[in-house]
């Protein structure tokens, strides 16, 4: 029995986990797993108006993680008027053993730009969850983005999943 229980939720757990570039992840489990997009990993649907996606365009490719952190941040407009890069909050640090950006920015949100992208109305009240991995095969780009409140409260599950980042075997 005790085997059967423990086969079950090591199936669950890999029904849950995505890869990519090298690198496995595991979704948190609220998380829907949404059809390929083009320049995507994965795409999730959080809850309506929320999504968060994984980009990898491969070695060397997508550029700086400081130029990829100033577009992000862009995105966003203040209120007041003031750059949204005064409010963001980025942090360097680790995942086993590979360096990671994260950023934490809010406000309006512009949409995702580019040269074929039409500009739309700017969503007020929201937030982005950001992280730049620089993976074995290159840097692999997360991107969360929705209604400040979910944000809010999906942010332990969003670390959660960077913090299951590991090489595929």
């Amino acid at each position: 029995m005790r085997q059967t229980v423990f086969g079950l939720l090591l199936a669950a757990t890999w029904l849950c986990a995505d890869s990519g570039a090298g690198v496995h992840w595991t979704v948190p489990a609220a998380w829907k797993a949404e059809a390929q997009r083009p320049m995507r990993l994965a795409t999730y649907a959080v809850a309506p108006g929320a999504e968060c996606g994984v980009y990898f365009f491969g070695s060397g490719q997508g550029g700086s993680v400081d130029a990829n952190l100033d577009r992000w941040i862009g995105q966003f407009l203040q209120a007041d008027g003031k750059p949204s890069k005064a409010g963001a909050r980025i942090a360097k640090r680790t995942i086993h053993g590979w360096p990671a950006t994260t950023v934490d920015v809010s406000g309006a949100y512009t949409g995702m730009g580019g040269p074929t992208a039409q500009p739309g109305p700017a969503l007020s009240g929201y937030r982005m969850l950001g992280a730049i991995v620089e993976g074995p095969q290159g840097s692999i780009f997360f991107k969360f983005t929705g209604p400040a409140k979910i944000v809010a409260a999906n942010q332990a599950a969003f670390d959660k999943m960077l913090e299951s980042l590991e090489p595929v075997r």
